[in-house]
């Protein structure tokens, strides 16, 4: 037998791609150490050091939108803190609600009435054609602002009121006991579940009807008139709003800043998420829907129980992308003046010039919430999506 000619290692089909790697890794690593090593020559020879030391200062400036207390005498890291709060406020509650009206509109693009059909369909043509900006700015300008002074304010039923300082409404105050109750709720879900998983065996094995959501919620009842048994009270109280002189006092004021930004998002990324349920909607098999058809149920039931769960491991990578997008949005609110962290740390340069040090502190918190919010959604992909042989 004549000897095994040994191929070299840049023409074999294992190394290469390794090799490839290896170079691109490389080229990266030098690339970012020589704009870092640039920066931070730059930085020198204007006289400033890289430090996060400044966060320790007073910021000496007011944040009027907060969840939790800030005064001028706090540090520039908690001014820093408030901004993520109110990013991660902005964030969670557009989520919510993009996601639920996207359904509605995506659902409705798809309806055999007409003017349902036609309406979903106006809306999200119109709402995805105009920038984002510009309609936040149309909802600030023409919309928030143009509410009549506090003195004059449009008052509801004596509990909400709306004017250009502000929009209050009922709100919930923590009693003491709210951690007590918050462990009792815990201890009531748990029971809950496990009450539901085990009428659902029991209904099974033996072949009635033993209603175990009922089951469920009552074991959940019970461990809740436990804790008012203990406490005495409930966990919030209910606080109204009332005007002050110019100021609202008690329930929750929602600035026009934040409405406008929140409202901006809601409707911009609503309309992305209906075409995303419209398309993972018409993905789902004819034949599904025909035979649940077939077996006479209504369609209201075939949506809920047969097209949405099949769709869904259609929509859910496309609609993290849109979530992803929406949460890098909020920096928009800069522009109407809200204060998310974007803004705050924006004010921190102006006042100290230390923008390389506040450009990676946002940009690492923006990546780091980004990843949780992929994390989050991809495991609930997994959770899903079907399960192979």
């Amino acid at each position: 037998m004549g000897k095994q000619t040994k191929i070299p290692i840049w023409r074999n089909k294992k190394t290469i791609p390794i090799l490839l790697q290896i170079v691109f890794a490389v080229v990266i690593a030098a690339l970012g150490t020589y704009f870092v090593l640039n920066a931070l020559q730059g930085l020198k020879k204007i006289g400033i050091s890289l430090s996060f030391d400044f966060l320790k200062s007073t910021a000496s400036f007011m944040i009027s939108d907060k969840l939790i207390e800030f005064s001028p005498a706090d540090s520039y890291g908690k001014a820093l803190l408030v901004g993520l709060m109110n990013t991660l406020k902005i964030a969670v509650i557009g989520i919510f609600f993009s996601a639920i009206i996207g359904t509605v509109v995506g659902i409705g693009r798809l309806s055999d009435n007409w003017l349902v059909k036609k309406l979903a369909g106006g809306y999200v043509e119109i709402v995805r054609n105009i920038p984002l900006l510009v309609q936040i700015f149309f909802l600030y300008f023409t919309v928030f602002l143009p509410f009549p002074k506090i003195e004059q304010s449009i008052n509801l039923f004596g509990i909400f009121y709306f004017s250009n300082r502000g929009n209050a409404i009922p709100w919930f105050t923590a009693n003491d006991s709210w951690l007590i109750w918050l462990a009792f709720v815990v201890v009531g879900i748990l029971a809950g579940v496990i009450m539901i998983k085990f009428m659902l065996k029991k209904q099974i094995e033996a072949g009635k009807r033993k209603f175990p959501f009922i089951w469920g919620l009552g074991s959940a009842a019970i461990i809740l008139l436990l804790a008012f048994a203990i406490t005495s009270e409930l966990p919030l109280s209910l606080s109204l709003p009332v005007i002050q002189g110019r100021l609202y006092e008690g329930g929750y004021v929602i600035t026009s800043e934040f409405a406008a930004i929140l409202f901006g998002l809601i409707i911009y990324h609503s309309a992305f998420v209906a075409e995303i349920v419209r398309s993972g909607i018409m993905a789902v098999p004819k034949g599904q829907i025909e035979a649940a058809k077939a077996l006479g149920l209504k369609k209201s039931t075939i949506m809920r129980l047969v097209t949405l769960p099949q769709a869904g491991r259609i929509i859910v990578p496309p609609l993290t992308s849109q979530f992803l997008n929406l949460v890098k949005n909020s920096t928009l609110g800069v522009a109407v003046g809200y204060t998310e962290m974007f803004s705050i740390g924006n004010t921190i340069i102006n006042q100290t010039g230390r923008a390389v040090e506040i450009i990676v502190l946002v940009a690492g918190v923006y990546l780091i919430v980004s990843l949780i919010i992929s994390f989050l959604m991809n495991w609930f992909n997994r959770h899903f999506q079907l399960v192979e042989r």
